[in-house]
């Protein structure tokens, strides 16, 4: 007989993200990666896709991430501490998509994020953010694909979920869910969000605390 009282992983996990949350650092380039001393979940998502705002939303704070109506203007890797003692750092990824950015800084995108993605082991889960207006699109499968390729775990959210209606955030649930069916690294379940309304924080900050271990 187990006489341990269950926890509650959306109760947990909200005590966590109410704790300290804290910007460490900017990297530019690999040289600048902080230590793996914790495990970390990244966030990666097109540009415009809601990334900065869900981010906020998440961990109840108002600027943790930069917003931006300049599409493609973060191109580093930003680490977030989070508890103190230190638990584990979420990992917020430059947008991608951008059709507008130069050659060069696509180039340097690519390789800053596979470099990233290839060698860092303290990396459990990639959360790919996925406008649930638009659903998948191309440069959304060049990300998977790169993910799949560095044999790291990742999990699909959908972003503005309040924008659509039920029947529609449904349909492209579905459609989303037969589209990473037989993708290697992906997780099977998908998480719809809103950042305006606060629908699927709960369950996506379980999903963060359940992957880090």
């Amino acid at each position: 007989m187990n006489d341990t009282p269950e926890t509650d992983p959306i109760e947990d996990a909200r005590k966590i993200f109410a704790g300290p949350i804290a910007f460490l650092k900017s990297a530019p380039d690999l040289q600048f990666l902080p230590d793996m001393a914790v495990n970390e979940v990244a966030f990666a998502g097109r540009s415009n896709v809601g990334k900065s705002s869900l981010l906020n939303a998440l961990t109840n704070r108002n600027a943790l991430a930069r917003t931006s109506n300049t599409p493609g203007r973060t191109q580093e890797l930003n680490f977030f501490d989070v508890g103190d003692p230190l638990r584990f750092r979420l990992v917020d990824m430059p947008g991608y998509g951008y059709a507008k950015a130069p050659k060069d800084v696509v180039r340097k995108w690519r390789f800053l994020v596979n470099d990233y993605l290839r060698g860092r082991s303290a990396l459990k889960r990639t959360l790919v953010l996925i406008d649930a207006r638009h659903g998948i699109k191309d440069v959304d499968n060049d990300m998977l694909d790169m993910l799949d390729g560095a044999a790291v775990s990742y999990r699909i959210v959908l972003t503005k979920a309040d924008k659509i209606k039920a029947s529609e955030l449904a349909a492209v649930t579905q459609a989303t869910a037969d589209a990473i069916r037989k993708r290697p690294a992906a997780h099977p379940d998908i998480i719809a969000t809103s950042s305006e309304k606060g629908m699927g924080l709960p369950e996506l900050r379980a999903a963060v605390v359940e992957s880090i271990g």
